[in-house]
């Protein structure tokens, strides 16, 4: 994770229609040298949720950012950040964007793949928790949106693929069943080719589409003919 200068087709497809957009290199992303790294470790759900939260406050502070029309939106580690801030910050977001995001830590990491369980376990406990240590186990329980679904109540929509086998269908089923039985607004978009990730053109239109209308309706910017 680490946003540079450069151009980004999602970026400026947000600015056209009339978003400021604000990518924030929190604690944990790389390129920040080895401590803005580590201070990574047992912060998920917290401190780095929090250095999120900090960046909406100085663009508010700034002037570039409405207070009452802040979204959030990420993919992957980055879907979990915008579920964290529907959770954790219920009354920040007046609209959030899940994109093929965890919802729950112990399962994300009970179902990698074996090719992905190699290179991920030691970071992954080393950073969030041993889920196979009954105390850190509760504790990554309690920093996973999905246990604290209860709290969501800011219109969602949640992209997932269908063939992921990094972030499973799972994650996002188990999270979408419940919203939709206490009435929370959230649109689904599962695309049954698709893994980790959109990358079919027509699967790419319909996503951002769909991130255009999200958030027209609850943010007010313009959408295409």
């Amino acid at each position: 994770m680490h946003d540079t200068w450069g151009y980004n087709a999602t970026v400026q497809f947000l600015a056209n229609r009339g978003y400021a957009v604000l990518r924030v290199n929190f604690r944990g992303s790389t390129g920040h040298g080895r401590r803005h790294l580590l201070a990574a470790i047992g912060e998920f759900a917290r401190a780095m949720h929090d250095d999120l939260v900090d960046a909406v406050d100085w663009a508010v502070a700034q002037g570039y950012a409405d207070p009452d029309r802040v979204a959030i939106l990420g993919g992957s580690y980055g879907g979990y950040a915008a579920l964290v801030g529907v959770t954790v910050t219920p009354d920040r977001f007046a609209a959030a964007v899940d994109y093929v995001g965890i919802s729950d830590l112990a399962n994300f990491l009970a179902t990698l793949p074996p090719f992905v369980r190699a290179n991920m376990t030691n970071n992954w406990i080393r950073y969030v928790g041993d889920p196979d240590d009954p105390e850190q186990l509760a504790e990554m329980r309690r920093r996973s949106p999905i246990t604290m679904v209860d709290r969501i109540r800011t219109p969602l929509l949640v992209a997932q693929g269908a063939n992921d086998v990094r972030v499973v269908q799972a994650e996002s089923d188990n999270l979408v069943a419940p919203l939709r039985e206490r009435g929370v607004p959230v649109e689904y978009l599962l695309a049954e080719d698709e893994g980790h990730g959109f990358e079919n053109p027509e699967n790419q239109v319909l996503l951002h589409r769909a991130i255009e209308r999200h958030l027209a309706t609850h943010l007010g910017g313009r959408t295409a003919p």
